[in-house]
């Protein structure tokens, strides 16, 4: 397969994606909170807008897109998903040790 043929039947990002990803770079320089300037710029919730990000960051548009990016923000979600299971794993450990007391 020629590099014409992958271009043409390589994944493509809509206009919000690419917003999205492009707001990720940069974030940190609106004034105020990352959820107002969401909410300013996106017209979403901030719940909305995680939904979003958290699926385009699955997908090979977005990794083809900046990869650098794309897996430092895997990253980060995965640093956070395994502390909430640290989390629910030890309030389970001591709710356990409590009903033995």
């Amino acid at each position: 397969m020629g590099q014409a043929e992958r271009l043409t039947q390589a994944p493509t990002l809509t206009g919000l994606e690419v917003q999205v990803l492009m707001f990720e770079r940069q974030w940190w320089r609106y004034e105020g909170s990352k959820d107002n300037a969401i909410r300013e710029l996106f017209q979403l919730d901030p719940i909305r807008y995680y939904q979003i990000l958290s699926g385009l960051l699955d997908t090979e548009a977005a990794l083809a897109f900046d990869p650098r990016l794309v897996g430092r923000l895997r990253r980060q979600r995965d640093e956070r998903v395994g502390a909430r299971s640290a989390r629910r794993l030890s309030r389970r450990d001591l709710g356990h040790g409590a009903d033995r007391l």
